[in-house]
C-alpha cells in the first residue's frame, strides 16, 4: 500500500523529494543527496544540522523535526557535511588553505637588448623562480610566442612543471575536475581554482556497466577476452568526457581552461581508466598494478580539457581498497579521530577500515550488487517507480521515488523489508520467509495475507497488482532474502576480522562512519537489525555521505591535502580477507541474522 507523500525542497540546490509523513527531516535531506552534519549522531545535542523552514521564524534541527507538511528548507552551507569542498576557509577547524598545485603567473618581461643578450628561458625564469622545470616541447614555442606577444602573457604551472604560456592575462580562468568514479556511477564536480567555488556537477551510470555489473565481471571479461582492456577504458572515458562537456556548458568556461582532473575510484576502474591491465586482481593474491598516486597526460588519455592538463589518480592501498577508500579516509579524518572508528563505504564492493588511533587496518569484501538492487528478483536502481522505503506494521506502507506507483524495490527497500519482517516475525533468523501458520501470533491478518506460497517457500507482497505502476505485484522473494543476506554477511565478516585483529570489540568503537550514496540512504536501525553493522546505539553511526568525491574535492584544492592523502596511505595495512584462514567461518556466521535484542538499542 502507498502512503500519501509529502513534498519537501531544499534550497538553495532546489533540490526535492517526496517522503511519507512523520520522516525525520534529516533523513529527507539525506534522500535528496544533502549530507547534514551530525557529530552528535542525530540526539540533537550538537545543533550542527541547523536549517531553516521557509514561513517559521525560528531555525529548525533537521534531525529533531519531522516532515508534517509541504516544505520548503533552506540549508545553510555550514550545516553540510562537505561544506570543506568550499575550500576550508570558514569553519571547517581544518588547517587546508587554498592552495591547488595548478597556478597561474601572469608576465612582463624585458626583451633582449646589445647590454642585456640572456636567453630567452632565463628571462622566463627571472619571472617564474629558477625552481621551475619546462619541458622540451613546450621550450620550442617560447622564442616565437615571446615575440608574438610582446614578452607578455600569462605561465601555467602545476607544481614546479611549466605546462603552457598563454597571450594576455588569463589568471582569473583556472578549472580543475573531482571526480569520483564508480562501478556504477561517475560524479565530477568543476571548481574555479582561483576562488574554490564550486561551479557545477554532473552525474552520469558508468558506460562499463554494460560490460558486467561489478569489478569482478569486468576483470573477468579482460582476462578472456582480447581488447577488451580496450573496450572498457573507452567505455570509461567516454562517461567522463560526457560529463566534462556538461560541467563546461553548463558553468560557460573554456575547456582549454581545465588544467587538472583529480579522481578517486575503486582500484579496478581506477587502473581501466588508466589502461592498465587489472588481470591480476582476478587472482590470488589480489595484486594492484599501482599503491602511490599517479599522474598521467589527460591529452593522451584522450580527455576534452587542457591539452597539457594532468590527470591524478589517488594512492591505492592494497588488493580492491583503493583510491576511493583513501578519498574517503582524507574527508573523514580517520587517523585524527578520539575513539577507535570504523569506516564503511558500501557498495558492490564493501570497503571497511577501523582507525585506532594512528593504526588503520583496511579491508575489501565482494558484496555484490544486491544493494544497488541487481541480483534481486523485482530489483532497480533508485529511479522513478522504485521503492525506496518500507514501513512495516498491521500493514505495509511504501515510499516511492518520483511519488508514483511502484514497479520494483531498490537496495534501501530491501534493507528496510527485511528488518521489518524480522522484527515482526515473518522472517526467521535464518532469513527464512515463514508461512501463514508458522507466524507468531501478534502478527496481523492483513499481513498474513501478504504472504504468497511458491513452488517451494513463501514471498511477501509489497503492493499488489491493482497498486503497482505496471499492473504486476511486487514481491519481496525468498531468493532477494539470501541475496541480501549473502552481500551484509560479507560486509559484516569483515569488520568482526578487522575488530579481532585490532583487539577490540564493538562497544569499544565511537562511531560507525557510513560513507557512499547508498550508505547516506540507510535507515541505522535497520542495517543494525539485518547484522549488516555491528549492535551500537542509534546515535553512534552517522552518515558522512559521498567521502570519496568530498577527499577528491579537497584534494583538487589543496597541496595539503594531496600530502595528507600520501601521508594516511602509509598509515594503513591492508588486510587481505582471501587470505585470512577465520573468513569462512566469519562470513557463514554472519549470514545468520540477528535475533530480537538488535532492535532494542
Amino acid at each position: 500500500m502507498k502512503n500519501e507523500e509529502i513534498k519537501v525542497v531544499f534550497e538553495p540546490s532546489g533540490r526535492s523529494v517526496y517522503v511519507l509523513p512523520g520522516t525525520p527531516l534529516l533523513e529527507a535531506a539525506g534522500r535528496a543527496g544533502i549530507v547534514l552534519q551530525t557529530p552528535c549522531g542525530g540526539l540533537g545535542t550538537c545543533g550542527k544540522c541547523k536549517v531553516q523552514i521557509v514561513g517559521e521564524s525560528e531555525p529548525s534541527l533537521a534531525c529533531q523535526t519531522r516532515v508534517d507538511k509541504t516544505m520548503v528548507v533552506d540549508v545553510p552551507m555550514e550545516s553540510r557535511f562537505d561544506s570543506r569542498q568550499q575550500i576550508l576557509v570558514t569553519d571547517s577547524g581544518e588547517t587546508g588553505e587554498l592552495s591547488p598545485v595548478v597556478r597561474k603567473v601572469p608576465f612582463v618581461l624585458d626583451p633582449p637588448s646589445q647590454v642585456d643578450a640572456r636567453s630567452d628561458m632565463a628571462r622566463l625564469y627571472d619571472a617564474l623562480g629558477d625552481f621551475v622545470v619546462a619541458p622540451s616541447d613546450l621550450i620550442r614555442t617560447v622564442p616565437i610566442f615571446m615575440r608574438r606577444n610582446e614578452w607578455k602573457g600569462t605561465a601555467v604551472l602545476i607544481a614546479d612543471r611549466l605546462i603552457a604560456l598563454e597571450e594576455g592575462d588569463t589568471t582569473a580562468e583556472a578549472y580543475g575536475v573531482a571526480f569520483d568514479l564508480g562501478t556504477t556511477t561517475v560524479v565530477g564536480t568543476l571548481f574555479d581554482l582561483t576562488t574554490g567555488i564550486e561551479k557545477g556537477v554532473a552525474s552520469r551510470m558508468n558506460a562499463q556497466i554494460s560490460h558486467g555489473d561489478d569489478v569482478i565481471s569486468r576483470i573477468q571479461k579482460i582476462r578472456e577476452t582480447p581488447g577488451a582492456l580496450t573496450q572498457l577504458q573507452e567505455a570509461v572515458l567516454g562517461t567522463v568526457n560526457d560529463i566534462l562537456d556538461t560541467l563546461v556548458s553548463q558553468a560557460g568556461v573554456a575547456a582549454k581552461h581545465i588544467y587538472e582532473v583529480v579522481v578517486a575510484g575503486n582500484s579496478t576502474m581506477q587502473q581501466i581508466l588508466a589502461g592498465y591491465d587489472p588481470s591480476a586482481l582476478g587472482e590470488v593474491p589480489f595484486v594492484q598494478v599501482f599503491d602511490k598516486a599517479t599522474t598521467l597526460s589527460a591529452n593522451r588519455l584522450g580527455l576534452r580539457v587542457n591539452a597539457a592538463a594532468e590527470l591524478y589518480l589517488f594512492p591505492q592501498v592494497g588488493g580492491f581498497v583503493g583510491g576511493d577508500t583513501v578519498a574517503g579516509m582524507v574527508a573523514a579524518r580517520l587517523d585524527r579521530q578520539e575513539a577507535p572508528v570504523l569506516f564503511v563505504d558500501i557498495g558492490t564492493n564493501g570497503e571497511i577500515v577501523l582507525a585506532n588511533g594512528d593504526k588503520l587496518l583496511s579491508s575489501s569484501t565482494a558484496a555484490g550488487p544486491a544493494f544497488e538492487g541487481a541480483r534481486i528478483k523485482q530489483g532497480m536502481r533508485a529511479t522513478t517507480g522504485a521503492v525506496e522505503k518500507v514501513i512495516i506494521t498491521d500493514d505495509v506502507v511504501l515510499n516511492v521515488i518520483g511519488n508514483t506507483r511502484p514497479i520494483g524495490l531498490c537496495g534501501t527497500a530491501l534493507i528496510d523489508a527485511v528488518a521489518a519482517l524480522l522484527t515482526v516475525g515473518i522472517i526467521d533468523d535464518t532469513g527464512r520467509i515463514l508461512g501463514p501458520d508458522e507466524v507468531p501470533d501478534s502478527v496481523s491478518d492483513m499481513l498474513k495475507q501478504r504472504l504468497i506460497a511458491g513452488e517451494h517457500d513463501f514471498n511477501f507482497e509489497l503492493a499488489s497488482a491493482e497498486e503497482s505502476g505496471n499492473d504486476d505485484p511486487v514481491y519481496l522473494w525468498q531468493r532477494d532474502v539470501r541475496e541480501l543476506q549473502l552481500a551484509s554477511g560479507a560486509i559484516r565478516a569483515g569488520i568482526n576480522i578487522l575488530l579481532r585483529k585490532a583487539g577490540l570489540d564493538a562497544k569499544d568503537l565511537g562511531s560507525v562512519l557510513l560513507a557512499g550514496a547508498f550508505g547516506n540512504f540507510i535507515r541505522r536501525n535497520h542495517a543494525r537489525r539485518i547484522g549488516l553493522l555491528p549492535s551500537l546505539p542509534t546515535e553512534h553511526i552517522r552518515f558522512i555521505g559521498n567521502a570519496a568525491s568530498l577527499g577528491a574535492k579537497l584534494v583538487l584544492l589543496s597541496k595539503n591535502e594531496r600530502r595528507y592523502a600520501t601521508e594516511i596511505r602509509h598509515k594503513v595495512e591492508h588486510v587481505d580477507l582471501s587470505m585470512d584462514p577465520e573468513f569462512q567461518m566469519e562470513f557463514g556466521m554472519a549470514m545468520m541474522f540477528p535475533g530480537p535484542e538488535a532492535d532494542l538499542l
